[in-house]
Order: structure tokens, then sequence, then C-alpha cells
């Protein structure tokens, strides 16, 4: 099941389960909109893959047992272990690359 992680790990921007800013690559990794766009330019900084819109995970349940009552959403916060320069430098250095081809 998809973890929906609670906050964006480059400027730490609250992405609550219902954010439509919240992106993620396919190890999961989250971050808001404004830093996929300008500070990352679509290349995820700890595996070089691109970023789709994070699902959102119904608040309310249509079917018993799914929903964010049965499966809430992390709150264990995450953060990059890289500096803003460091990120700069990797998303530079392929993003030329669409994603697909990485």
């Amino acid at each position: 099941m998809l973890e929906l992680r609670p906050n964006c790990e480059c400027c730490d921007k609250d992405l609550p389960p219902d954010s439509t800013e919240a992106c993620i690559c396919s190890y999961e990794c989250t971050f808001c909109r404004d830093c996929v766009d300008h500070q990352l330019n679509n290349v995820c900084p700890n595996c070089g893959g691109g970023f789709s819109p994070r699902p959102v995970r119904p608040a309310q349940v249509y079917r018993e047992g799914v929903g964010l009552q049965y499966h809430p959403a992390s709150t264990v916060r995450v953060h990059t272990e890289y500096s803003a320069a460091e990120l700069s430098e990797f998303s530079d250095s392929i993003r030329a690359i669409n994603a697909e081809n990485r």
C-alpha cells in the first residue's frame, strides 16, 4: 500500500492525505509540486526518477475496510539528506533526459 508521507522532503511543506500538491517517485519519495518544478526539475534526488501526482486516499469509507480510517497516512516526517546545492547539481546533471529514459 502506498505510504502517504506528511511533508515535502525538500522544503518541509505539509502535504496532508488530500493534497493535490504532493508528488511521488516510484519509491514513494514525496515532494511538493513547487520543489519538483523549481528545485528538482522533475528529478528525484534519491533515485533519479521522475515524479507523478500522489493519489488521494479517500477519507470516506466507500467499501468496508478501505479508506483513511483503516489505512491512515504516515505521521513520520521525512527530509532529504542533501543540501540545496547538491539537489541542484544532481538534478541539473540528468534533467535533460526524459524521466522514462533515465
